[in-house]
């Protein structure tokens, strides 16, 4: 029998009247639809917290008043069932839960009354809590599909505040020790357009006891079988923050009771211009201490002078190499070459077969990449105090992305220079894919484009998981994996395998859930300097396909010097009249290098040019002069004005496209300026002696020199031809150029090679 509103506690005939009014509000606007919505709060509080619940019996939906997300039809205060044991007097402020309600279902009206954006309400932790034990649940804002991609959904990491994590949607765990522990929840939203949930830490407090601890959470952390792995809660995004997990161990087969040493993290590669990230907290829960590089080369230095042994020999002690201390200098020494930040830390008191983690939040920082083809690497190092325990390192590569997907292209080194490329250079691809359905999948086809640039014929498989035979080699319903390659495309089909879902029940190692493909190929022989991409789709069992983000392979642009050299005629201006005359010309040309397609050039260029003389007039003799010792009659004279020209061209603004390897065009601008225009006069003189005026002879005189200088400066434009080796070598050019102050014009013949 329905519980009759007066039989309800104070506090919960608050709520339903204020809910009634609510859902009054919403119909009057049409937002709740009879078929189409549904509420659910997410929030309920037991014990130590609120309880408010009611069961809509008409329509067998439970409906929990907390956090409201969608509503599906109009109820009746009559219809609901008070089922609630136990209320706190804690209530929660109504007006909070008319803020949340606004921004979920009204988020408009929300934003216009100060409330938070939809993407921007922070996550929920929401627990029950019995003695140690502690049952999480999340509380999210619903997520905001992306058009066009696969549904939407959540993923999570759970860090518990005592050393231990989860990526569990809702993870059970039950406390070691009792005291305060803080509880961070970080969700992320894949195929979503908004922003993640923000994290803001829970503190609880254990104060006794009642249930035996959890068994280690790391079982399935150490996947590549070393003492050290990295892993990440999500991949980086510009302006978004991600947790860094460091697990370390004590393998049984260190043969070890307890293993101590040190750990650097190195971040921040030097190949890119700007830092990305920045450390911004690092939560050690296992007494693990900040160090430094030199205290770490200190201990190993006291540690290498004690006796080198045989395992084998008398002595039980270990064999410790003493080119140990070298080794961990040039591998730090490559480590710092590539890196421009480090951090490293001591731990201690490892025990045989126990994990330990570290926690590092890194902020993504305002100059960070924003390409969504690169892909950067965080590496951290193993030094254990035990010297005759190996160094170990681990490389985490990390794809930059633009939204959260789980399937995945990548090209390693995706930037190139072309200059020392060659057909034989291979590329690493790697495509991941995860099965993110509720059931498990049997068969998964990964279709990749080859670009093409690139020989698929040459295609190899490098690695790929899950780990099966090739099908050539594998008995009827074997697990294997099949590799077609088609001219422009390639296929990798893995068939009768078992990926489990994600959201598949009892699924409890998310890696489990995921895949990868990784292969090498080879360019062509026809090898162009052009962008390419290559993408691939990926479909599980009989589902729509998955198409991955396109990954980019780039050229770098290089720079190309040209050596130039030519003739043509010298433009000059005097007195109003515009002559010209041969000239020798040097230059140099910078570009991009072995461009394919429009490209700028600026050049330089030194001309020489041939001398000119000029007559200036005649003069008759009938004067006397003396030579020497001798006495002539100067019959006649002519005067003459000689000029030597050094001028300069720059061209600032060229614009080239070459229509292929022999063919190349260009037109630009040029500006040209006399460097040095020196005049020298000159007189011929005819010259005989008194008495013998046929045995004449000439002499020549020259004056002082004067050097106009910097006389003359013009512009003009220019279209140019080259044949030849016109992206790389040796080429021939005919240009014609027009000056633009005086309608004459000129042809420039050159020579020139592309290094």
């Amino acid at each position: 029998m329905p519980v009759k509103t007066s039989q309800m506690p104070c506090q919960a005939r608050k709520m339903d009247g204020k809910m009634t009014k609510l859902k009054r509000f919403s119909a009057r606007n049409q937002l709740f639809q009879r078929k189409n919505w549904y509420v659910e709060g997410l929030y309920r509080y037991k014990y130590q917290n609120v309880i408010a619940y009611w069961e809509l019996k008409k329509n067998n939906v439970s409906f929990f008043y907390g956090w409201f997300r969608q509503a599906p039809t109009i109820y009746s205060q009559n219809d609901l069932t008070f089922l609630s044991t136990k209320i706190h007097d804690e209530m929660i402020r109504f007006i909070s839960l008319i803020s949340l309600f606004l921004a979920y279902v009204l988020p408009s009206g929300a934003q216009g009354l100060g409330v938070p954006a939809h993407d921007t309400l922070p996550a929920q932790i929401i627990l029950q809590q019995e003695g140690n034990r502690v049952q999480l649940k999340p509380g999210l804002r619903p997520l905001r599909q992306v058009a066009g991609a696969p549904e939407a959904f959540y993923t999570y990491f759970w860090e518990l505040g005592d050393g231990s994590f989860s990526f569990d949607k809702e993870p059970l765990h039950q406390y070691k020790d009792t005291g305060e522990f803080d509880i961070r929840l970080y969700a992320t939203n894949n195929y979503d357009d908004g922003k993640p949930p923000k994290s803001k830490p829970r503190r609880i407090k254990v104060k006794k006891r009642t249930f035996l601890a959890d068994a280690s959470t790391g079982s399935h952390f150490f996947k590549s079988g070393g003492s050290i792995e990295m892993k990440i809660n999500r991949m980086p995004r510009p302006g978004e923050d991600l947790v860094a997990i460091i697990g370390y161990r004590n393998k049984a087969e260190n043969d070890l009771s307890n293993l101590e040493g040190s750990l650097l993290l190195f971040y921040n590669e030097k190949q890119f211009k700007q830092k990305n990230f920045e450390l911004a907290d690092a939560r050690a829960y296992h007494g693990e201490k900040s160090t430094s590089v030199d205290s770490i080369l200190t201990a190993m230095e006291n540690t290498s002078a004690q006796n080198f042994y045989a395992v084998n020999g008398p002595s039980e002690s270990r064999l410790i190499d003493p080119g140990y201390k070298e080794q961990f200098i040039q591998l730090l020494a490559s480590k710092q070459a590539m890196y421009s930040a480090q951090q490293a830390w001591n731990i201690k008191n490892i025990a045989a077969g126990e994990e330990k983690f570290m926690f590092l939040t890194l902020n993504t920082l305002p100059g960070m990449i924003k390409d969504t083809n690169a892909v950067v690497t965080v590496s951290a190092v193993f030094v254990p105090t035990d010297l005759s325990l190996p160094l170990e390192q681990f490389d985490l590569e990390m794809q930059i992305v633009a939204s959260h997907d789980p399937n995945k292209m990548q090209l390693k080194h995706r930037w190139m220079n072309y200059r020392f490329v060659r057909k034989n250079k291979e590329l690493t691809y790697k495509v991941r894919f995860q099965n993110t359905g509720a059931g498990p999948a049997k068969l998964v086809k990964v279709g990749v484009k080859v670009p093409g640039m690139l020989s698929a014929a040459s295609l190899e498989l490098v690695d790929y998981s899950p780990r099966c035979v090739p099908c050539d080699s594998a008995y009827q319903n074997q697990s294997c994996i099949d590799t077609l390659i088609r001219k422009d495309s390639v296929y990798f089909v893995f068939k009768n395998i078992y990926l489990p879902g994600m959201q598949q029940d009892g699924v409890s190692d998310k890696d489990s859930t995921q895949g990868f493909v990784k292969y090498k190929v080879k360019f062509n022989k026809e090898l162009k300097k052009l962008p390419f991409y290559s993408q691939a789709a990926i479909i599980f069992d009989k589902n729509e396909p998955v198409i991955t983000n396109r990954s980019y392979g780039r050229f770098k642009p290089g720079l190309s010097l040209a050596a130039i050299a030519g003739f043509g005629n010298l433009r000059m201006k005097d007195s109003g009249q515009v002559n010209s005359n041969r000239q020798i010309t040097l230059g140099a040309a910078l570009s991009p290098f072995a461009p394919y397609r429009l490209y700028w050039q600026v050049e330089a260029y030194l001309n020489v040019h041939q001398k000119q003389t000029d007559f200036k007039g005649f003069v008759d003799g009938g004067r006397d002069t003396t030579i020497g010792t001798g006495k002539y009659v100067i019959i006649s004279r002519e005067i003459y004005e000689e000029q030597k020209i050094l001028s300069a061209d720059i061209v600032p603004i060229h614009l080239r496209y070459n229509v292929n390897k022999f063919l190349g065009l260009g037109a630009g601008a040029m500006m040209s300026l006399t460097l040095s225009d020196k005049l020298t006069p000159k007189n011929d003189i005819l010259v005989a002696e008194p008495n013998n005026p046929v045995n004449s002879f000439t002499v020549t005189s020259r004056g002082t020199s004067v050097n106009k200088g910097l006389d003359y400066w013009g512009t003009a434009i220019f279209g140019d031809v080259n044949l030849g080796l016109v992206r790389q070598g040796p080429a021939l050019g005919i240009r014609y150029i027009q000056y633009l102050d005086e309608r004459q014009g000129r042809w420039f013949f050159y020579g020139t090679f592309r290094f």
